[in-house]
């Protein structure tokens, strides 16, 4: 059957005129089936929709579903590459965590090596700096005493010579006064 004759076939059945009952509506020929005008022209047209889909509808829908066949195949392998790096990260932390109480361990020794050195040396510090405190104090008690002792001669001295001149003016007479001024003069005279 060509087109053509499916064509008049149709307009030949679109002509018919319809059946129509006692109170004026039309009725059909079965109550399940349609008229057969409307199973020609629906037919027709479901035929060229589904022919139109498959011509353009298809193409646009296989590129829609390889897309995104491409775009899970493209998380699947991120998926893939990041879990193998984190298996490996996860192997590396493993490894540095077993080293850690290793790495403990040298730290620690190192630190108490470190602290013994800084005790033995603040030691020797201190050591030195007493013997200096030590022989400054020695120094500082001998000048002490020197300048104590001048002082103390020196106050001496002067506690004498007030005396000596309160005793002598209160025991010598005015000719014995004169004959020691007079023997002061003479011998200061022959030193010069």
């Amino acid at each position: 059957m060509s087109v053509l004759s499916i064509i008049a076939f149709a307009h030949r059945i679109a002509e018919e005129t319809p059946v129509l009952d006692k109170d004026g509506h039309v009725t059909t020929h079965s109550w399940i089936l349609p008229e057969t005008a409307e199973i020609i022209y629906g037919g027709i047209s479901s035929l060229l929709i589904f022919f139109m889909l498959f011509k353009f509808g298809a193409p646009a829908i296989k590129k829609s579903f390889a897309a995104r066949t491409e775009k899970i195949q493209k998380e699947l392998d991120a998926a893939a590459a990041d879990k193998s790096a984190a298996a490996t990260e996860a192997a590396t932390i493993r490894q540095a965590k077993g080293d850690i109480e290793g790495e403990r361990a040298r730290l620690l020794a190192d630190a108490a090596t470190q602290a013994a050195a800084v005790l033995e040396d603040g030691r020797v510090r201190l050591a030195a700096e007493v013997v200096d405190l030590e022989a400054k104090g020695v120094t500082d008690i001998a000048s002490a005493q020197g300048r104590v002792g001048d002082e103390l001669r020196a106050e001496i001295a002067r506690l004498s010579s007030a005396a000596v001149d309160h005793v002598v003016t209160g025991s010598l007479d005015d000719a014995t006064h004169q004959e020691l001024i007079e023997n002061f003069i003479n011998r200061v005279g022959a030193g010069s």
